[in-house]
């Protein structure tokens, strides 16, 4: 309405035109993204003109940066969206709060992005980063992850680091001629380094940002989901030094278990997040002027101060005994894994019940490899519903034979 008003008929037609003519232009000659990245960003950080591309070239982008279009290519892909269907820590039976691998993700990438806005970091590349780092896990989280690996011993192993790269490069099918997401090449380099962490140097900042949000995630929301389902009691928290100091911070003894215990996961957080800020911002003043290739080849590593990290090591330590090897999650872990090996052999065995798209690639791949991947990429539900059928098929026909 507004645009009609002050243009008289016969001149919106000339003005849109005009407009265009200008946004062309300024596409050909420097971006917007480029501008705001010029202003915003440290130089230490990882700048999207310094890519170094795609495997696939393309043209850039006018008002999306790379790692923007690397982030919503990740965010459109069905390997993320079946996320929402994996386990982070707790099963589906155990009641809907936990978080899945989804939603652990989402906290990953919102961590992270404040991170690297507060130091003047790549916030897209960070969020393509934090969106990926999860995709390659199986079905059943670390223990179908492990039972994979047994049934793939032979074909190098399986490892969800690995698999994450297998997916956006070959698995995935965007509108494109050629398979995977063509990423760039730093949002790759974030899987490459944690597929070969022993052998690999300094990562980008960007990396490590994401690395130590996924940390800090796990270690206070393991501790929120672990308490909701009764898996811990407050008893057993209060001996451990982050706990100690969250209780020196802020009254958790004053309010009702719910909020307490909300009061609790929000200071663990904030905690661990301002000593990591604080102590990161004091490591990186020396580099301003460094370009990221510089700061990677010095070497720099992020973290928290000695003791931080000491009292955090405590905390991994604790949910490790307490939670991870927790009797009502052993048994449901083995029974999971025991599913999906079943279900791996069974599928060897008969490659015909194989979807049609993983029957062509037997051609050109081992057979468990083809079938390593088939299972890698099914949700919890799907890989219960498919061993319901298929083995519920099998066990029907050894009794006929019978």
């Amino acid at each position: 309405m507004s645009i009609r008003r002050n243009h008289p008929p016969g001149q919106l037609g000339d003005h849109l035109t005009a407009l265009i003519m200008q946004t062309s232009v300024r596409a050909s000659t420097i971006y917007p993204w480029q501008e705001r990245e010029t202003r915003l960003l440290a130089s230490f950080a990882m700048h999207s003109i310094d890519s170094l591309g795609r495997d696939q070239q393309e043209p850039q982008h006018w008002y999306r940066s790379p790692y923007q279009r690397d982030r919503d290519r990740i965010l459109h892909s069905a390997a993320f969206r079946r996320l929402s269907g994996k386990m982070q820590v707790f099963t589906g039976e155990m009641g809907d709060y936990h978080r899945t691998r989804l939603t652990h993700t989402q906290e990953v990438a919102s961590l992270a992005r404040t991170i690297g806005r507060t130091l003047g970091l790549n916030e897209d590349l960070i969020e393509a980063l934090a969106l990926l780092h999860d995709i390659g896990h199986p079905p059943y989280g670390h223990c179908g992850e492990d039972a994979l690996d047994a049934c793939l011993k032979e074909c190098g192993g399986f490892s969800h680091n690995r698999f994450a790269l297998e997916l956006v490069t070959r698995i995935e099918q965007r509108y494109t001629d050629y398979p995977g997401l063509n990423l760039t090449r730093e949002v790759l380099s974030g899987q490459h380094y944690r597929s070969h962490k022993e052998d690999a140097g300094a990562p980008m900042l960007e990396i490590q940002v994401v690395d130590v949000a996924d940390s800090i995630a796990y270690d206070a929301h393991d501790v929120d989901d672990a308490l909701k389902l009764g898996l811990l009691d407050w008893d057993q928290l209060t001996g451990l030094a982050l706990v100690r100091r969250a209780r020196m911070a802020v009254p958790l003894d004053r309010t009702d278990p719910d909020r307490r215990r909300q009061l609790l996961v929000h200071t663990l957080l904030d905690l661990q997040m301002s000593d990591f800020l604080q102590h990161t911002q004091r490591l990186l003043e020396p580099m301003r002027g460094f370009d990221a290739l510089r700061v990677q080849q010095l070497g720099v590593r992020l973290g928290m101060t000695d003791g931080f990290a000491k009292e955090k090591e405590e905390l991994e330590r604790f949910l490790f005994e307490n939670v991870y090897r927790h009797p009502r999650l052993a048994q449901v872990r083995e029974q999971a894994a025991q599913r999906l090996t079943e279900l791996f052999e069974y599928l060897v065995d008969h490659p015909n019940q194989l979807p049609d798209r993983f029957q062509s690639w037997i051609h050109s791949h081992p057979l468990r490899q083809v079938v390593g991947v088939y299972l890698g990429g099914m949700t919890d539900r799907f890989c219960d519903e498919q061993y319901a059928a298929l083995m519920g098929q099998h066990v029907a026909q050894a009794a006929d034979w019978s």
